[in-house]
């Protein structure tokens, strides 16, 4: 008979072996002792590179597939550059950091996580956020996401996630979609997870484009000066835009009808010059903080909140240039968390450890060799003296005889000898910060890494209650894929260790009859961690239609002084607008003229703009009032909590879509274009959306 599941709140071994034939081996056939945890030396120390188990388990993980990256696969480059605005040398050497004004260029890559090269933009997924800076010093790679936190506290469990998560081996589906039960059963016995859960259902994996989302480190790193002297830090992005994000029903309608919605959406925006910004900024703190700090800031699952760390803006980074050649850029541009310069440098974080050794791995097997560094969006800017040599695709080698170090050949052009090369220098090369280690070697998780729960709830009292009722209906949506039962009841018992409200709203959502238990904590959940009002995107929202689109519906006889004023007052207040109309050739207007098209009707629903406004003659009013297409735009922005300007020849459409009789002060009817432009500073009408879902 089948041994019980172990349901400890450790979140280790789940699951008994029954016998000899149940006992996990290495792929050399040694059994394995313990698959949760990484070797350290000591239970917050670092990471150690002799752990064959776990080195074995990420190379394999890491070979896993070609020529796609194994996550982030679906991605998107553009060039840029970062000029500093405030000079840290108290914090850090790098010279990246130390003189006002210096600019260095940068690449960066956005992606999605969990979907194939060929999958939809808009799945509901963490967003890649990766910037290569091509420093005077070399390049650093800032390899962070959309959201501050990750799934797992230790790299050995990075391959389970992913399986978990990506396409069941059997079937080789769902694609980009977490709702179902493998990544729900696997995260359901992982309590440490339970901060991201709440990051990854809330309207942050939902973002309108990548131009108006955060980015995050995710690790706690270390700065270090001049005088060797250490802070932690936490590096952030954030847009000069704000954030937006779209609402669920929305996304899925956005990726049939625009797979590529955010790719085309920065492509536009940068081709039109209207160039996307982010200011970098940084939450510096000393040792004193960290031991003081309720959390370990080495557990990769937990933030430090803007309230107790305020972020520190240093610099900005400016996206200016598309690519010129997709594959040679964004596919073969390869991102390594090892990548610092002196004056940056690593922390024993576990999980930021496993990453130093599976990135450069991963680049081995997708690019096919060690010289991927001499593909130019790879190389260095600045000079490069090695005696690196040979390989595949080895671009540069070493000149003359010497190849080695050290050598004796004096570098004396008098002596007819040749150069003696590069050697090191203790002055200005980089060295590791000297952070005491002294532990047993030893399996183990750090009992400071123990509290699973606490953040999760600090983060969902911190949203406001329209985020928070997205939050219900994406765990509910998510958990009514899960056949099983008992997987569903497991993470309900989870979410009450968060929110007992939240809990009773899914259960109730899912049909349960009984509340299920919650699940036994390792740590007692701190319940009165004050809320966060950074962590919430509407409680921070702009008051601007900057960079945002007008999707601009025009039928026959439209007025054309309504059409000309409400152009020109969008496009000054820095938005863009797209004319959709019957014809993709365009329409004529009330003064004769044509006015050509950017989209047609049928083709261009109202998902894909972030207001609309409708304008069109007596006539055509009446007359497309019978066509679907039309009714479909109306019903769409309605239902999102799109704000509508509308002429009056229109009403007979809003009549035939069902909104006539609903319409609030989300509809604005056109004439002066005044109320409608500062309407829509506020995005969508939420009162719409909290009384439809009341």
């Amino acid at each position: 008979m089948a041994k019980e599941i172990d349901l400890d709140s450790g979140g280790a071994n789940h699951q008994k072996p029954r016998g000899e034939d149940d006992i996990m081996t290495t792929a050399q056939g040694a059994p394995v002792a313990d698959d949760q945890n990484w070797l350290k030396a000591g239970a917050r120390g670092p990471s150690l590179l002799e752990d064959h188990i776990a080195r074995e388990k990420i190379f394999h993980f890491d070979h896993e597939r070609i020529p796609e990256r194994v996550v982030h696969a679906r991605g998107y480059g553009i060039h840029g550059h970062f000029e500093l605005t405030r000079a840290i040398p108290e914090y850090s050497r790098a010279a990246i950091f130390n003189e006002t004004g210096v600019k260095v260029p940068t690449f960066t890559r956005f992606s999605t996580v969990a979907g194939n090269k060929g999958s939809p933009d808009l799945a509901r997924d963490v967003r890649g956020f990766a910037t290569k800076f091509y420093t005077s010093e070399g390049n650093w790679d800032l390899v962070g996401n959309n959201i501050p936190v990750f799934f797992i506290q230790d790299a050995i469990k990075f391959p389970d996630l992913i399986h978990a998560a990506k396409p069941a081996p059997d079937r080789g589906f769902p694609q980009a979609q977490t709702a179902h039960d493998n990544f729900w059963d696997f995260i359901s016995l992982t309590p440490e997870s339970m901060n991201m859960v709440m990051w990854i259902m809330s309207d942050r994996t939902i973002p309108r484009s990548f131009r108006f989302m955060e980015g995050f480190g995710v690790h706690t790193f270390r700065l270090v000066n001049a005088k060797g002297k250490a802070h932690f830090v936490k590096f952030h992005w954030k847009p000069h835009l704000g954030m937006q994000s779209v609402v669920w029903n929305e996304a899925l309608k956005i990726n049939g009808a625009d797979p590529d919605f955010h790719r085309r959406d920065i492509w536009d925006a940068i081709e039109a010059g209207d160039f996307p910004k982010w200011d970098l900024g940084i939450q510096v703190f000393d040792e004193t903080f960290a031991e003081e700090f309720e959390f370990d800031v080495l557990d990769a699952t937990k933030i430090i909140p803007e309230e107790q760390v305020p972020v520190e803006i240093i610099g900005t980074l400016t996206m200016d240039a598309n690519v010129d050649n997709f594959f040679a850029e964004t596919e073969q541009v390869a991102f390594c968390t090892q990548n610092i310069v002196p004056g940056i440098d690593f922390t024993e974080d576990p999980l930021l450890q496993g990453r130093n050794f599976s990135y450069l791995d991963t680049q081995l097997k997708r690019l096919g060799g060690p010289n991927f560094t001499h593909i130019p969006i790879n190389a260095s800017k600045c000079p490069v003296r090695h005696f690196q040599q040979d390989g595949h695709m080895a671009m540069t080698n070493p000149k003359g005889r010497v190849n080695y170090e050290p050598n004796s050949w004096s570098g004396d052009i008098d002596d007819n000898r040749e150069p003696r090369g590069p050697r090191g220098c203790p002055m200005h090369g980089f060295t590791s910060y000297e952070a005491p280690v002294e532990s047993p070697k030893l399996r183990a998780r750090s009992e400071t890494f123990a509290d699973h729960y606490s953040q999760a709830r600090q983060f969902y009292v911190s949203q406001t209650p329209v985020e928070q009722k997205h939050m219900a209906d994406a765990l509910t949506f998510e958990l009514s894929k899960v056949e099983r039962s008992d997987i569903r009841a497991r993470m309900v018992g989870h979410l009450r260790n968060i929110d007992d409200d939240l809990a009773s709203k899914v259960a109730e959502g899912l049909g349960m009859e009984k509340l299920p238990a919650a699940i036994p904590a390792a740590r007692e959940p701190i319940t009165d961690l004050p809320p966060s009002p950074a962590l919430s995107i509407l409680a921070n929202a702009p008051k601007s239609f900057k960079g945002r689109k007008l999707g601009l519906y025009l039928a026959e006889g439209a007025d054309a002084g309504i059409v000309s004023s409400l152009t020109k007052a969008i496009e000054g207040a820095g938005g863009m607008v797209e004319i959709v109309a019957p014809h993709v050739g365009g329409t004529k207007l009330s003064d004769g003229k044509n006015r050509p098209a950017n989209q047609k009707i049928d083709g261009a629903p109202s998902v894909l703009y972030d207001a609309v406004a409708i304008v069109m003659g007596k006539d055509a009013g009446e007359k497309f009032a019978d066509d679907k297409p039309s009714i479909d735009f109306v019903n769409d922005a309605f239902a999102h909590a799109k704000f509508i300007g509308f002429s009056p020849e229109v009403m007979p459409l809003l009549k035939a879509a069902g909104v006539a009789e609903k319409m609030d002060d989300g509809f604005v009817e056109l004439g002066d274009p005044a109320p409608f432009v500062n309407a829509i500073k506020d995005l969508r009408f939420w009162d719409r959306m909290a009384v439809k879902q009341a």
